[in-house]
């Protein structure tokens, strides 16, 4: 199968790339710059220069391959527009590839998040077969506004176009991982002198290796059904003050509550204070069972005693 990429250069990309080519595929990946086309073609991918606002240059793509595997965000908007302008932006994309594949059959495999849909509070891990919650104004500047982007998507199955959403977990860990949330909390807990947890930290996060998340795109791509969802969740419900503690053990740090009011907890995690609330335990079960996907690397606990998220200073 040919295969169009975009975020071939993220944290994921890679592995996806590299995983489609060992599977047997043909990539082509969609690069800004000439240090991505480099970093590209190191994969063994195809090269196809463009930017995410060309929307033309992507129906082209989209039209001229066997399948889209589309990871790749408008960040460059974040600054201006937050989130509620990467999420407009990322459904314009999406409503461009519907027309390019329109009728067609193909596969269009994008990337959703386990913490947006609004699950909290469900008494029980999230599966996925629980639909993606609508957004709207209330939810403005949140990861929620994002739902539309997954929304969308799935719609397209409506139209001829084998979709399917792969929701990513909050933590994608791997000995590549430079820019993700753990990186940013091992930062803070350096900047602040010990490791901050909400509240009683007893909130779950969940986690995922990036290579074995790539297994789950490629999986997506060649059996999905139309208009579904997956998650690529390895580790299921971790609580974040295990998460805390395991990155205190290795900083030689304290974990300490940071109480969960309008003052403390905004003051100690910043712009990350309403994610380290999250509690949304999730389900792979479907996943497993019905893509045949079975995680073969590191937990996120294991992969924190590898040694390269504290490298020796």
């Amino acid at each position: 199968m040919h295969v169009f990429v975009t975020g071939g250069t993220g944290h994921s990309g890679p592995y996806i790339i590299s995983d489609l080519i060992a599977a047997g595929h043909q990539v082509t990946a969609l690069a800004r710059s000439d240090k991505s086309a480099e970093a590209v073609s190191a994969l063994g991918a195809k090269v196809r220069r463009g930017d995410l606002d060309d929307l033309d240059g992507l129906k082209a793509a989209a039209a001229e391959s066997d399948g889209v595997i589309h990871v790749a965000h408008r960040q460059d908007l974040l600054p201006t527009g937050g989130l509620d302008a990467v999420a407009a932006a990322e459904q314009t994309i999406m409503l461009a590839y519907g027309e390019a594949l329109k009728g067609t059959g193909k596969p269009l495999v994008t990337s959703g998040s386990i913490g947006s849909p609004g699950w909290e509070h469900l008494g029980r891990p999230a599966t996925e077969e629980d639909p993606t919650l609508s957004g709207g104004e209330k939810f403005k500047g949140t990861l929620r506004v994002r739902n539309i982007v997954e929304t969308t998507v799935l719609g397209l199955a409506e139209q001829g176009v084998r979709s399917s959403v792969v929701r990513i977990p909050t933590i994608m860990h791997s000995t590549t991982d430079n820019a993700g949330f753990l990186p940013i909390l091992i930062g803070l807990a350096k900047e602040k002198g010990v490791v901050g947890y909400p509240g009683d930290g007893k909130n779950n996060w969940s986690a995922v290796h990036a290579r074995d998340l790539a297994a789950v795109f490629r999986l997506a791509l060649e059996k999905s059904p139309a208009g579904r969802n997956w998650h690529a969740v390895a580790d299921e419900a971790i609580p974040f003050r295990e998460i805390a503690e395991a990155i205190g053990s290795r900083l030689k740090l304290p974990a300490v509550p940071i109480p969960a009011d309008e003052l403390m907890l905004p003051g100690f995690f910043g712009f990350l204070a309403n994610l380290v609330k999250l509690d949304v335990a999730a389900s792979s079960a479907i996943t497993r069972q019905t893509l045949g996907w079975e995680p073969t690397q590191p937990g996120l606990l294991a992969d924190l005693d590898n040694g390269h998220y504290f490298p020796a200073s």
